[in-house]
């Protein structure tokens, strides 16, 4: 693990695999850090030069500042990239990952020459529905402090990271994410551990719900219309057994970015297709970034 300060006052961790002139990216989703990235980092062709950074209050990373968007986590990618000198590369960005990508390349164009989107989530964002009440029906919520009381996803996790509840957090993934394959186990453990670095959940939860760069209002915001800054091809991929992200989720990425997007579904892999299929994975993302338009 490197380290970098950031003018803003937050200190970024992240991880540097040696490679050719090709460089990626890779930033990761909610409940994980650039740990989760160590299968692509080991087994991705070495003509690739790979970095994955620790998002603010993810990993190593500091968090001295709230988040309180998709457009902080962007904008520290930003000041990052600068202050290691990082220019021309693709992006990969994997379910939450995706949205501070999509953020990215809308904001600062000069910098990403192809966007792989890995299970991302809409560019209408993720809606937020929890409780506050163990009787209450579970709605939409519109404000972070309600987020922050949420008896479904917000209070049960932060919970299971606080004690170290490693047989939760399990159950979880199990659930929704590692559906069918699991990591091998002394891994699994260590993806458990890096789990409970998060320091910003509920702060997450509220900048996906939030987040809208499409020509639509997302059922609580209205877009502001950012996708169409967005002017590089674009890879979108979703595993036909992903419960995180549904395919009405994807279909609404797809139709907001248009012509610069193509779609392929992963065949048989969940929310986590670096642990679904591996092999088909790589396939897909080296073959889309030796494609015409790669610089």
């Amino acid at each position: 693990m490197k380290e970098v300060q950031l003018t803003n006052g937050e200190t970024i961790a992240y991880r540097e695999r040696e490679g050719g002139e090709k460089k990626i990216l890779l930033i990761h989703g909610n409940m994980t850090s650039s740990k989760h990235w160590d299968l692509v980092l080991d087994n991705m062709a070495e003509e690739f030069k790979l970095y994955a950074l620790d998002l603010r209050g993810f990993g190593n990373s500091s968090y001295n500042q709230l988040i309180t968007s998709i457009k902080d986590f962007s904008d520290d990618v930003k000041l990052f990239v600068d202050e290691i000198g990082l220019k021309d590369f693709a992006i990969v960005g994997w379910s939450t990952g995706g949205a501070v990508a999509m953020q990215f390349a809308a904001d600062y164009p000069v910098y990403c020459n192809k966007l792989i989107l890995l299970a991302s989530e809409s560019t209408r964002g993720y809606p937020f529905d929890g409780k506050l009440n163990e009787n209450d029906e579970p709605r939409r919520f519109s404000r972070y402090e309600d987020i922050k009381h949420d008896l479904i996803r917000t209070i049960p996790v932060q919970a299971a990271y606080d004690t170290n509840n490693v047989e939760l957090l399990k159950l979880i993934w199990n659930a929704v994410i590692y559906t069918k394959n699991q990591p091998v186990p002394d891994i699994y453990d260590e993806y458990v551990q890096d789990m409970r670095t998060q320091r910003n959940l509920a702060e997450v939860h509220h900048s996906n719900n939030t987040f809208n760069i499409s020509h639509h209002h997302n059922g609580l915001v209205e877009g502001n219309g950012l996708v169409n800054q967005i002017n590089v091809p674009v890879l979108v991929l979703r595993g036909d057994r992903d419960f995180v992200i549904t395919a009405e989720m994807t279909k609404e990425l797809v139709e907001d970015l248009g012509a610069k997007a193509k779609f392929v579904e992963l065949k048989d892999c969940g929310h986590s297709p670096l642990v679904d299929d591996l092999p088909q994975l790589l396939k897909e993302m080296t073959d889309f970034l030796h494609a015409e338009g790669y610089k």
